[in-house]
């Protein structure tokens, strides 16, 4: 078996007699661990034991018998390309491929039922866009053993995925200048790189970064069990995902990696501590570096913001340690480093109070409450046909998601801030394929805004879905949607058993529920320190109110999406049942030649409830766009999902205005 899944010369050097010899520069302390020091360490490690964090035996040679196969599969699909293209016997016989594994499984840190990176290196005659993710796609899309088969070529690493016998895995292909690949191949040379494009530089250096990470630390064991303690503290936190804009698995390896070596005789527990106390008070965007850059005769570019304009605009630089070195966190932005300031300094604070013994490990791993700290929110919902398309689509989409906060960023000059969570949602009780993520809203922090200020981002969410709907693999019923939401109006699939908690105070770090009369008046939003908004009214939309909401979420008629209905070219408009003698369009304030539309008894769906007598009724001209909790709730009514699913035809010359009043 060819599988490589470890370094060479991985095991742990000496501490004391090679100090120096990490990182380039001296260490901040050489101390060691007091018995209060290995009194907390036995405690996190029995944490992360009790948190089910380590595979059992079983998985792990699962896992390696998945490997096996899977090098056996690319090296058929080489010989029998090799054969087909009419190269010699000799030559089928001697051809060959080779898969070497990174990410967490490389680095030893991997926990039970995450997916296994893997890297496939084959000749400089089999490529990447039509053999690898055309036929060898084709080979494993017809094997039993896989399933969710979804191939990411336009990533910035493009990759295919798909679980085989069950067990994830991320697929990379690097075509190398060999006509044969030797079964020993040592992928740390640097003679791998040689013509080479840059995909496969990446796709190369996944590799490569984590022996050189594994060679850098002082001691592997430490480092291991920290990363893995930081990794679920991350995840529990809500700040664990590469492709939102937060940190991915080799970028949280790099900054333990680099605390290992300011600190190269502590213990985990020590590690964890110093590594929030050392990350709270970095000075971004000052590089975290675990070794001198290196430059080299094959002119790749690395990174260097003294020669390189763009690489001055990164935000939280995390260089890798292989040649050659990038930025492995340049999806980071503006927002989602001030997020996970907020975390660190969470963080910093509790280790403080473990160290003080007035906290245990476990408040550090407390899970942030995403849907109780913010008062609007984006949501994204992503529909398909069916689980198959919305499995490639929703990758396609959620590679993109981190592209839409560094637009509203942009276009709101940084006033409006992103806070993307990294959790999907899923609403079972949807009759298409649904997935949903969601983005938290607030205005900047120290800015103060003029009361009712709101912010128009129709502009920004337009571009954003022209751009998602250049998807090259699109297919009819894969649609995206997107709508602002106040907290009042999140719906219920995304609160855990199905149902809505008590509202608490936003608070990033240590969210505390009210009680009695504070936690009524905090939920309702009925006390005396609720701010009146103003709003533009309109003579033909006034009319009475009801006495009492009948629901916390206006029901909205529904097409395809679950909240809204939609054209191809990107238009939107969100509707709003007021009785049964009428229904109510929000659309666009300026009028458009199409603005009406005719919903006929033949396009409502049998069992919706809705009568023919309502269903042929003429809808007119769209009025003030807002979507907001304060607008609807005048004309919104309780009505049974079932009764709102309809299809209809929407001809609208502009999308949804997105107006958030903050």
């Amino acid at each position: 078996m060819a599988v490589s899944d470890s370094p060479s010369g991985a095991s742990t050097p000496p501490q004391q007699e090679q100090t120096n010899k990490y990182g380039f520069t001296k260490p901040l302390s050489l101390a060691g661990p007091t018995d209060a020091d290995l009194h907390r360490n036995n405690d996190l490690e029995k944490l992360l034991l009790d948190s089910g964090l380590y595979e059992s035996n079983d998985e792990s040679a699962a896992r390696k018998e998945v490997l096996h196969r899977l090098d056996q599969i690319v090296k058929s699909w080489v010989k029998q390309l090799t054969r087909q293209r009419g190269y010699t016997d000799q030559m089928v016989e001697d051809a060959n491929a080779v898969i070497f594994t990174f990410g967490s499984y490389r680095l030893g840190v991997h926990g039970p039922g995450v997916d296994i990176d893997t890297l496939c290196i084959g000749p400089s005659y089999v490529n990447r866009e039509e053999d690898f993710f055309i036929l060898l796609h084709n080979i494993l899309a017809e094997m039993e053993e896989v399933s969710e088969l979804q191939p990411v070529p336009d990533a910035h690493v493009p990759v295919m995925k798909f679980k085989f016998q069950g067990i994830s895995i991320d697929l990379l292909y690097a075509s190398i200048s060999l006509l044969v690949v030797p079964e020993d191949l040592d992928i740390s040379h640097g003679s791998v790189l040689y013509d080479v494009d840059e995909p496969t530089v990446r796709s190369l250096n996944g590799c490569r970064v984590a022996d050189q990470i594994l060679k850098l630390v002082p001691n592997i064991e430490h480092f291991r069990t920290t990363l893995r303690c930081l990794k679920f503290w991350a995840k529990r936190r809500g700040v664990y995902s590469n492709v939102t804009g937060f940190l991915g698995g080799v970028n949280w390896a790099i900054l333990v990696a680099r605390i290992c070596q300011l600190y190269p005789n502590a213990i985990p527990s020590m590690l964890v501590s110093r590594f929030f106390r050392v990350y709270t008070q970095w000075r971004w965007p000052n590089p975290v570096m675990l070794c001198s850059i290196e430059e080299n005769e094959l002119g790749f570019p690395i990174w260097d913001p003294r020669r390189n304009p763009r690489d001055r605009f990164h935000t939280m630089p995390i260089i890798t340690p292989a040649y050659p070195c990038m930025n492995s966190s340049y999806n980071v932005s503006a927002s989602t480093l001030r997020v996970m300031m907020e975390q660190f300094r969470y963080g910093n604070k509790i280790c403080d109070e473990i160290d003080l013994n007035k906290a245990q490990w476990s408040a550090l791993f407390q899970p942030y409450v995403f849907f109780e700290a913010y008062k609007n929110y984006l949501q994204v919902d992503i529909v398909a046909s069916d689980t198959d398309d919305l499995l490639a689509w929703k990758g396609w989409v959620e590679s993109r998601l981190r592209l839409l906060t560094l637009k509203i960023e942009r276009d709101t000059n940084g006033m409006l801030q992103c806070h993307p969570y990294p959790h999907e949602y899923i609403d079972t009780s949807k009759p298409c394929a649904h997935s949903a993520f969601f983005m938290g809203l607030q205005r900047k922090e120290g800015v103060r805004g003029q009361e009712g200020q709101q912010f128009d981002i129709r502009g920004t969410v337009d571009e954003f879905r022209q751009e998602i709907n250049m998807y090259i693999y699109w297919k009819p019923g894969m649609e995206i949607f997107v709508s602002h939401v106040r907290r009042k109006q999140l719906p219920a699939f995304v609160f855990p058993d199905g149902y809505k908690r008590s509202r608490m105070p936003r608070h990033t770090s240590h969210p505390t529920e009210k009680t009695g009369d504070d936690a009524t008046k905090s939920y309702s939003g009925s006390g005396p320190s609720e701010r009146c908004i103003k709003r533009k009214s309109y003579p033909e939309m006034v009319e009475k109110k009801p006495d009492k909401r009948a629901s916390i979420s206006p029901q909205r008629l529904e097409c395809v999406s679950p909240e809204s209905c939609t054209n191809k070219s990107g238009g939107t408009a969100q509707m709003s049942i007021d009785s049964i003698e009428g229904v109510w369009l929000a659309g666009s304030t300026t009028k458009s030649d199409n603005s009406n539309c005719e919903i006929k008894s033949s396009d409502v769906l049998p069992g919706s409830g809705l009568s023919t007598e309502v269903a042929d009724m003429q809808i007119g001209e769209p009025g003030f766009v807002d979507t907001t909790h304060d607008m609807l709730k005048s004309r919104s009514v309780e009505v049974p999902n079932e009764t709102l699913v309809m299809h209809f035809r929407m001809e609208l010359s502009m999308g949804t205005k997105l107006r958030i009043w903050l």
